[in-house]
Parts: structure tokens; sequence; C-alpha cells
């Protein structure tokens, strides 16, 4: 994943005069370069790198083209081929200031967030007032977690500029994670009087969970529904929320129509395979088994600092961080992509197997790299954190690399959220993911994907019996009281009267949970998935044995 599982990441104008156009003047020279960017803005990317590389190899230090180049690469997810194309750029051209800000973004999504600033306030520096730097410092401040920094500047932007929708709707989104509801739901409704037809401010809306729309707010969103054509990502924004005012006023079968729309609209342009996390699950239980953890016990970084919470999305493990960052001693961040980075890091790139060398690999490793690529999570993940003991990473995918985990922080505690797997996967079928979570899209791949989870979990179980601590959601409702003295008893943690009302706490909370878990624990949410039954037969027959864990 990256799960981040909010839209709280990405500010931005809709329309502002760059202050250094895309192109400069050495376009003049390769007119191609004009193409190249038409080709980039109706994503059209292998036509586009091939007009640029055939510039660059005429012109290797064309900086419009160097730039155009790493621009392509941020659009793959290939954040470090694009830094240092853009250090390149930099250094043939300190003053284009264009790319610098493509330089600040992509340390930005590389977890670079301190080098980021730095670069956001040396454009700051030379123009203060410019709205798309100043949009920039506040996306990474975001990051960091400081969000109350970053709401004054959105106060100055739209001084400036008061009618940019998308601007909006990012405050929007930080007041929320900041519990200041009335405030967000106030921003959204702007947005709706600037830009009607933007999905995604009806999903803001329906995404705070405890809000309910008006008859009026459905009519209005009906009327943005399109027969067919119209932008895809509207389009699921407005069926998921459809999916959920419906929901509300009990109208279940059309409701789901919609949330069935919305993940086929997704589905579309957000492939998923199957057969690749039924692999990924494999490659792990055959790698990481009893005797190869038995060979490297003792090693590792010996720091206690984490406390991972893993699981499927809406498994409650919301529920848990907002329980444990109520203790004096803990500290909640976020989803940290930390893990699943450096998953990748060792998988390595290679032509000849495309799958990569990660797990295998993990039993190459000399002893004294696994205490290294323990001490780089903690260093790599410090700036989320401030002076607390303990600090929560609760990605939930990364229960596939608890061996990983294991081996490079024997210390740190993990926690697995469980959830029965009809309330859990329907809960994750009506939910629109700002980013990853493809296998949410079509029932059938939640209940394989379920299994897959169930299965690496029982392996861990087994080779690494006790590592994980398993808390039932539906064991947390019944008796959170025996739940949470256990969760605390686990952590190492001595009982704090503050965690039984985790609801009181005024952290910023940066998922979906975010509301629901600033309230006490309620029941209605078990059952909800009954009221849909007749819809989800896919889903029962794809989960197959595990109803029989989890009856029905």
């Amino acid at each position: 994943m990256s799960t981040a599982t909010n839209n709280t990441d990405a500010p931005t104008l809709d329309k502002l005069i760059e202050s250094e156009p895309a192109l400069p003047a050495s376009a003049q020279k390769h007119p191609e370069l004009i193409t190249a960017a038409e080709h980039l803005l109706q994503s059209e990317l292998f036509k586009a790198e091939t007009l640029i590389r055939e510039v660059l190899k005429k012109d290797p230090g064309d900086v419009s083209a160097i730039r155009m180049l790493a621009d392509l690469g941020t659009r793959l997810n290939r954040f470090d081929d694009a830094k240092l194309l853009l250090e390149r750029c930099l250094q043939l051209a300190p003053d284009f200031h264009l790319a610098r800000q493509n330089y600040a973004s992509v340390l930005m999504r590389s977890q670079k967030l301190e080098q980021a600033l730095t670069e956001a306030e040396t454009l700051l520096a030379i123009e203060p007032n410019n709205a798309n730097y100043l949009l920039l410092k506040a996306t990474i401040l975001v990051r960091m977690g400081e969000h109350l920094a970053a709401l004054p500047i959105y106060e100055q932007v739209f001084k400036q500029y008061p009618h940019q929708a998308k601007a909006q709707l990012s405050y929007g989104h930080i007041l929320k994670t900041l519990g200041r509801v009335d405030e967000a739901v106030a921003a959204y409704r702007k947005v709706i009087t600037l830009r009607p037809a933007l999905g995604e401010v009806y999903w803001s809306l329906a995404n705070l969970k405890t809000f309910r729309f008006t008859d009026d707010d459905i009519a209005t969103m009906r009327e943005q529904v399109t027969e067919e054509g119209g932008n895809a990502e509207d389009q699921s924004h407005l069926a998921f929320a459809l999916g959920k005012a419906l929901e509300d006023k009990k109208d279940f079968n059309e409701s789901f129509k919609f949330y069935q729309r919305g993940n086929n609209i997704r589905s579309i342009g957000h492939p998923y395979s199957p057969e690749k996390n039924m692999h990924n699950a494999v490659r792990q239980i055959h790698s990481c088994t009893q005797p190869f953890f038995e060979q490297r016990k003792g090693l590792g970084c010996s720091a206690k600092d984490p406390i991972f919470i893993v699981g499927l999305p809406r498994a409650g493990s919301t529920l848990l961080e907002q329980i444990l960052a109520s203790h004096s001693q803990v500290e909640g961040t976020a989803e940290l992509p930390d893990i699943i980075a450096m998953a990748r890091r060792l998988a390595g790139k290679l032509k000849n197997k495309p799958a990569g060398l990660y797990p295998e690999v993990l039993a190459e490793l000399a002893p004294e790299q696994f205490k290294a690529l323990g001490e780089s999570y903690l260093k790599s993940t410090q700036i989320q954190r401030n002076d607390t003991l303990y600090f929560i990473d609760k990605m939930p995918n990364n229960f596939m690399h608890i061996g990983l985990i294991h081996l490079i922080l024997p210390n740190a505690k993990i926690i697995d959220a469980r959830r029965h797997p009809m309330a859990g996967c329907f809960a994750s079928y009506k939910q629109l993911f700002a980013q990853g979570q493809t296998f949410t899209y079509k029932l059938e791949d939640l209940g394989h994907y379920y299994r897959n989870y169930v299965n690496v979990m029982d392996h861990w179980e087994k080779v690494l019996p006790g590592r994980v601590l398993r808390v039932q959601y539906e064991d947390m409702v019944a008796d959170s009281e025996t739940q949470i003295r256990r969760l605390l008893a686990y952590c190492g943690l001595p009982f704090e009267e503050q965690c039984l009302r985790f609801y009181e706490t005024d952290r910023a909370i940066r998922t979906p949970s975010s509301e629901q878990v600033r309230q006490p624990i309620f029941k209605e949410g078990l059952e909800q998935w009954r009221n849909y039954e007749a819809h989800l037969q896919p889903l029962k027959q794809a989960l197959g044995p595990m109803l029989e864990r989890y009856p029905i």
C-alpha cells in the first residue's frame, strides 16, 4: 500500500498563473517538448517518454526535458529516479523554480519531509506570496502531522484566491482531521457552491460518517450523475457518497447499486491482481519458517518504541490506535509507508525477476544488516514523532511483513486488528480509499484477500507463537474494558483510566474513522452488512472456509 486511507495529502489550486512556465525558452529549440507536454496532460506516458528521450539524445543538458522526464517518473511512482533527475536539473539550472517545486514534491512523496520543507522554504524566500509554493509548504506540514501550522497558510492563500474549490476542499480535510467538524462541513459546503460537480466534496461529507445528507443534498448529487461519460473520479466519488446517503435513508437496494457503481468505476483505472497477492503470501510462508527465525534469534535493533497495528482496513485499527494514543506514554502517528518502502528496496529491480528478491533476500542479509534496517526505520519515522516513549504505526498492509518487522525490531509490539469477514469486507467495499487497497473494488477479490490475510496471520502465529496480539473487534465492542486492559498489558503499559475514555482526546486523526472514534464504542455497526446480504453472495463464496471460523 501505501495505504494512505484519507485524502488530506494533496492540496492544490484549480487555476493559478504559474510563476514560471512549465516549458522555458529551450522549448523553442526543441518544439517536440510541447507535444510531449500535451501527451503528459493526456496521460499518454509512452508517447511522451519517447519524445523526451529523443530530445535528451540530441541535447543531454536540456533542463526542460530532464524536468519532464522526472515528471513522468513521478507519475509512475519512480520517485528515486525522479529525484536524481531533478537534482541534475537543479545543478544545471539552480533558478529553475518549477524544477525545485517538483523536487520538493518528490522529496515529500519519498517521505523525506524535512528536505522537502527546506526546498519549499527556499522557494518562498524568493516569492513569499506565491500561492503554489504556500500550498506546497502546507501539504508537507500535513504529511508531517503539523495540521495546525498548515491552517493559517490556507487562510493566507484564500485572501488572494477565495474561490479555489480544491484548496477549500483540502482545508476542510485538515479541519476534519483536527476534529473541528462543523468548520469542516462549512468548508465542504463552500466547495459545493464553487464547484457543484466536484464529486470528492460529497464523498468528503459522507466520509465524516456522522454527517447526514438532506433530501436537497441527495437531489443535487443525483443531478451530477451521468448515464455515460463524465469525469471518472467525480463519478466514483458521487456514487460512494450516494451509497452512504441512501444507506442512511435505509434504501439499501439502491444504496448497493451506487456502491457497486463506484467500485466498478474505480476498478477500471486501478487494476488489482489476486494472483500476485496470493503469490506474495505464499512466498512469505515458504521463506519465513520457524528454523529461519531461530537461526536469527537475537538480531535486529533492540528498540521497543514501535507499536504496529496491522490487519485489514475498517477492522478497528483506528479504534485501537485511539485507545493506545490516549495513554501518556504512547503517540499515534499515521499509516506509515516506511516498512513497505523498505520491502520494496530489498526486492530491488530485476528485469529477469520482476517479482523482486523479497522476502527470499532476507536469508542472504548479514547479521548486522538487520540492526541497521531497524535503526533506519526509527530514523525515517522520527519526523512523525514527538518525545513519547512509544509510537504507533498503523499501516494495515504491514501484516504481510511481520517477518521483516520481527527480524529488524524484535522488541516491537504487533497487534492484529481482526473483524468478522462479512462485516469487515463489506465495510471496505463501501469505503472509497484515496489510494491503494485496490482489492476492495470487487466482492470476490475482497473475499480472497481476506483468506490470504488470515492464512498469513496463521503462519506468523505458527512460526512466532505469541508474537502478535489479536484483538477481535466484536470482543472489543462487547467488553471494551477487559480488552483495553489486555491490550495495555501486552504492550507493557500501566493501566491509565483515560484509555477507557479514548473518545475524549483531541488529537488529530488521519483516517476515515476519525469521527467514529471520537465517540464511545457503539454496537450498531456490527451487523450493518446484513442489510445488504441479498447482494453479498459473491463475497460469501470467495470467503469459503473463513465463514466456518466466523459463523454467520
